[in-house]
């Protein structure tokens, strides 16, 4: 009876130094003094109290660091490198952009709640207050989107105007440069508002302040390209356009066919050195209007006339003219009935200076980088307010509708089945605003959200697609049939153009959210990547040595916190508040335990395999996400 007693004793130690997550050398000296007081005073035979202290002493050994890398670490860190997968340069940038905002504490199995808590509400400034209120109700007045969509196919032009001369496109633009300046908050909540009245006005005003040439001058621009463009495209005398997208590889970096060519011409009748273009772009919105092109391809400097060594500098970014020689706007695009300005882009053998570069010649081949870090900020705000501004849109008109409408001397909106879809859609409604208006909050403080961007962008925009459903069923033929009245139709034939655009749903929850992840939120994937591949062999042993029993004691104990957790239903995880929200932080830590402790098998189970694993990852990003 007293040996039970012991090893439920030894047992429960061992579970509880687990849940602690102590450290080797706390649970070392723990189980080290009850292993002592057992031997003194515990029942039992001498050779099973020697067999104890054997299985004792490795864990002793294991302590001593320079011991533990020869015999272990460095077995391990020659296995790991095998299992990582191949990663191209694109990739390593693409993982590496933004920075690990919370999400990160949902790998850790114990989130810091404090850290989500204490983060400022986001708020609009008085003056941010006043331009929703001014400006953009009368814009959204402006709008009769059965003209815009049905008779001209295009903005009236004192929409233009209007647009142009109260700032729309200069919300991201500081007042030093004549811009608006406002917060991110500010700006997603502009393009909600615009978005519940018209998709099409909102993807105008949306493409100026989302990716493009403005955010890239902000951020990587010499003072001269600032000064020079900033306070124009301010004014909206430059309309701008980006081009990525390729009609054979999408928008995958990669395999950029466009190339530019450093070499020496005549520009404005004297010789110079700069870089000859040629690409081919399209799907790239505001194209047929754009004065400013933001363009990237592939540098090449095969006579090393810019000075170094290198003769493939890879992607880079650059701002040309529209009225440069070579270039060729093709015939206009149609996007699904929201017919915003949208059409290719042809370049051949268009010569630009070097300080068309972003940044100058000293950013050539840092354009994907650039490109990468930037849209982790645009994600969060563009698609998701869109989808967020038409779910509001239809959540209102729908509820409206339901009472007006009426069948079987009754309002349709008190029959149980519309009352359901309407608390459906209300509800999503509800989580994509939250989502929304915490994410860009980040931003305001900094941060640059990669993972939580990708999550936006996937799950706003499927939750937006459902609603428009949900609106057409409850509207019936009030929503199908088009004319100067339907005020649901025209967002509901937009839908897939969020789901489409800025990386396409299916890659982004199939390869992005947990693909990325996974390996940036987590506390040591990345550092043990890193060190695996650190050129210094002494200093990545031992930075990898660091992280491999730094995520075991984290791989130990977020199982042991998963098992007890569903054990005790939750009930001994600690809460950061009580009140009617104790019972989800409580699940929230449980399931984090569970979701991180899945995520280690998988990735220890199938190595670089997993990047393949398309389906797995998608359900693990299923459960990040939610």
């Amino acid at each position: 009876m007293l040996t039970a007693l012991w090893l439920v004793l030894f047992a429960s130690l061992v579970l509880w130094l687990a849940y602690q997550r102590a450290s080797l050398a706390k649970a070392t000296v723990a189980l080290g003094v009850l292993l002592v007081y057992y031997t003194l005073f515990g029942e039992g035979a001498a050779w099973w109290k020697a067999t104890l202290w054997v299985l004792y002493v490795p864990h002793v050994l294991l302590n001593i660091r320079p011991l533990r890398r020869a015999l272990i670490s460095r077995r391990f860190m020659l296995v790991f490198r095998r299992m990582l997968p191949p990663m191209s340069t694109t990739e390593r940038e693409a993982l590496e952009a933004g920075t690990v905002w919370w999400d990160g504490e949902l790998f850790t199995g114990g989130p810091d709640w404090q850290k989500l808590l204490s983060a400022k509400a986001p708020a609009l400034t008085a003056e941010e207050q006043a331009f929703i209120d001014g400006p953009c109700e009368t814009l959204c007045r402006m709008i009769d989107d059965f003209d815009i969509t049905h008779r001209r196919a295009d903005l009236p032009p004192e929409v233009w105007d209007f647009i142009k001369k109260k700032g729309f496109w200069a919300m991201i633009i500081p007042k030093q440069y004549g811009g608006l300046g406002f917060s991110a908050y500010a700006h997603s909540t502009v393009v909600v508002k615009i978005a519940s009245r018209s998709s099409t006005v909102a993807s105008t005003v949306v493409v100026p302040n989302s990716l493009g040439p403005a955010e890239l001058l902000l951020h990587y621009g010499t003072e001269e390209q600032k000064q020079h463009f900033l306070p124009r495209l301010a004014r909206g005398e430059e309309i701008p356009c980006f081009g990525l997208t390729g009609p054979r590889v999408g928008s995958d970096a990669g395999a950029l066919p466009d190339t530019g060519i450093v070499c020496r011409g005549t520009l404005q009748g004297r010789e110079t050195i700069g870089i000859r273009l040629n690409f081919s772009k399209r799907y790239i919105t505001l194209a047929p209007i754009a004065t400013l092109i933001g363009l990237a391809f592939r540098l090449y400097d095969p006579d090393r006339l810019m000075g170094g060594e290198t003769t493939d500098y890879g992607i880079t970014v650059a701002l040309v003219p529209r009225e440069t020689p070579g270039i060729t706007i093709g015939r206009r695009h149609f996007p699904l009935n929201g017919p915003f300005q949208n059409g290719p882009i042809h370049g051949k053998d268009v010569f630009v200076p070097l300080d068309a570069i972003i940044g100058g010649p000293k950013m050539a081949g840092q354009g994907w980088r650039m490109l990468v870090e930037q849209l982790s900020v645009g994600r969060c705000i563009s698609l998701p307010s869109i989808a967020t501004g038409g779910a509001k849109g239809a959540v209102y008109s729908s509820g409206a509708y339901t009472r007006i409408r009426r069948q079987f001397n009754m309002p349709v909106g008190r029959f149980e089945g519309v009352e359901a879809v309407i608390a459906r859609m209300a509800a999503r409604t509800y989580i994509m605003d939250a989502a929304r208006s915490v994410t860009t909050g980040a931003i305001d403080g900094g941060e640059k959200p990669a993972v939580p961007a990708g999550i936006l962008k996937y799950h706003v925009t499927e939750f937006g697609r459902m609603i428009a459903n949900d609106a057409m069923d409850v509207q019936g033929g009030k929503g199908i049939m088009l004319g100067p009245r339907n005020y649901i139709g025209r967002g509901y034939q937009m839908v897939p153009v969020s789901i489409t655009v800025e990386g396409a749903n299916i890659l982004t929850r199939s390869l992005i959210i947990f693909g990325q992840g996974a390996v940036r939120c987590h506390p040591f994937v990345l550092k043990e990547m890193n060190a695996a591949q650190d050129p210094d062999r002494a200093r990545g042993l031992r930075d990898f040595d660091e992280a491999l029993f730094g995520h075991v004691r984290y791989t130990i104990s977020n199982a042991v916190r998963s098992f007890i957790g569903a054990l005790t239903l939750s009930r001994i995880v600690t809460a950061p508040m009580a009140g009617p929200t104790k019972r989800y932080f409580e699940h929230i830590n449980r399931f984090s335990a569970s979701f991180a402790f899945a995520t280690d098998v998988a990735m220890l189970s199938l190595g670089g395999y997993l990047k393949k694993k398309e389906n797995l990852s998608a359900r693990l990003g299923d459960v990040l996400s939610a």
